[in-house]
Parts: C-alpha cells; structure tokens; sequence
C-alpha cells in the first residue's frame, strides 16, 4: 500500500466576493477530484472578499479535508492571489483556475497531460479550437479581447494563441520560480507568467480546452486594457533591468511516498 503525504495535484481558486459562484465550483470540482480519483488538494484564495465568500469555503472545508482556504490581507487582485495560493501549494503539478469553471474542470486532465509528456508549463487555451466553445463572447468582448492578444504577443513576443485563458498548470519547481519573479498583482499577470516562463528556457506547450463565456466577468477592457497596457511595458523593463533573472530561493522539497 502506499501512502501519498502530498498531492499529484493542487487546484489553486482565486475568490473576490464570490459567494454567488464558489459553492457551484467547489461541487464541481470536488466532485470531479472525487470520481476521477485525483490525489489533489484543492486551495481557495480568498482576495479580501466583503460577501460570505470565506464562510461558505470554511463550511466545505469541514467535510472536505482536501480543500484548504488562504486568506490575502486585503483586497490584492488576481495576480496576487494566484501567486499566493500558487506558493502555498503542494501538488508535484500546480494550477489554477477562475471560479467561474469557464473551463469544466475535467479539462485539468489535458494540461496534467501535457505536463506529464514534457512540458513545464501547460495553458489553456480558447482559440485553438473554437468549436470548443460553448458559449461565445459578446462580439464587442471578442474584438477588445482578441486587440489585446496581438498586441501583448507582439510586444512580449509571445507564440501563443491565448495569453489570457485562466486555466494553467505548472511543474511544481517551475511553478516556484515563475511566481516568486511575479510582479503583477492585478489583471495583467498571465503575459507576465508567460514571459517569465520562456525567458528562463521553460517548455510551454497551449492545449485547447472547452470553454464558456460567463456573463458575470467583472473585466473591463477599456479600463484594465489600458492598465495591462501599461504593465506590458513594466514587464520589458523589468526584463531590460535584470528582475527576471535574480535567483530565487530554493523549494522545499515535497514528502515522499511512504509505501507499507
């Protein structure tokens, strides 16, 4: 028999007032952790939420001891609750998602494959099979969306079709040098994540995924287009000074098998 102290898996959730959302994820989730047979933990960030984001995660904690919740001191932002959950997790392959489940989570088997062929970083990604999607964007978030692609692939020189689909998986070690270089901690992280992850000779490989458009998306691409604008610059600068390529502090090593 063997005894696993740590996950295969970690499924990092970054929450911001998502108490109307985040007990449909966590059934989802959960159950598909269950009848798949994942060895996983699953980490639900909670971003300073002001509804009954936390206590609902606390009340599936108590029956669920795969699920753990972190807490950000204060409202951070997205990015900087990916890096937290994403540091404080154990999986030997580490990925997050968004609360929506735009991606059904059973998709985590096509990144955990990619990674498991070869890769160090797999991505999820919505435009490499369109007729994946089941439920498409208004034309106006596609045109804004899909502006905002080529520009970040022309300016970070990206090869990938999509940047900014929330649904990434890691190598554990990969995972825990990208993100202690992470600087961004709003919106505009995952060109950065990319970035990092080429700029320090990763392999990352782009996997279609299913994929549905939630009407709830709180981004705005007008204001936080010109935001992530801005912080494409700040990554090239920070690239042109060195930041990407400080040392990093070393990662624990995780608890071996235990075989009886």
């Amino acid at each position: 028999m063997v005894f696993t102290a740590s996950p295969a898996l970690s499924i990092v959730i970054p929450a911001y007032n998502e108490s109307a959302r985040i007990g449909h994820a966590l059934d989802e989730v959960l159950a598909c952790v269950a009848a798949r047979q994942w060895n996983a933990e699953v980490l639900v960030v909670n971003d300073g939420s002001s509804d009954q984001t936390a206590e609902i995660v606390r009340g599936y904690a108590r029956q669920h001891p795969e699920l753990r919740l972190i807490e950000n001191d204060g409202n951070r932002g997205k990015g900087y609750s990916v890096r937290h959950g994403m540091l404080k997790a154990r999986g030997e392959i580490v990925m997050f998602t968004d609360a929506d489940l735009s991606a059904p989570i059973i998709e985590a088997e096509s990144l955990m494959a990619a990674i498991q062929g070869g890769a160090d970083v797999a991505i999820g990604s919505r435009w490499l099979d369109r007729s994946r999607q089941t439920m498409h964007q208004p034309l106006y978030r596609r045109f804004f969306g899909r502006c905002f692609n080529g520009v970040t692939r022309l300016i970070m020189r990206l090869p990938f079709a999509d940047t900014q689909c929330g649904f990434k998986a890691f190598r554990r070690s990969v995972a825990h040098t990208i993100f202690q270089l992470q600087r961004i901690e709003r919106w505009g992280f995952d060109p950065e994540l990319l970035f990092i992850a080429l700029k320090r000779g990763y392999r990352v490989v782009e996997v279609p995924v299913t994929w549905g458009h939630d009407e709830r998306t709180r981004i705005s691409y007008l204001r936080d287009g010109m935001k992530m604008l801005e912080e494409l610059a700040c990554i090239r600068w920070w690239s042109l000074t060195g930041v990407y390529d400080k040392p990093v502090r070393e990662l624990t090593p995780s608890v071996p098998a235990v075989k009886s």
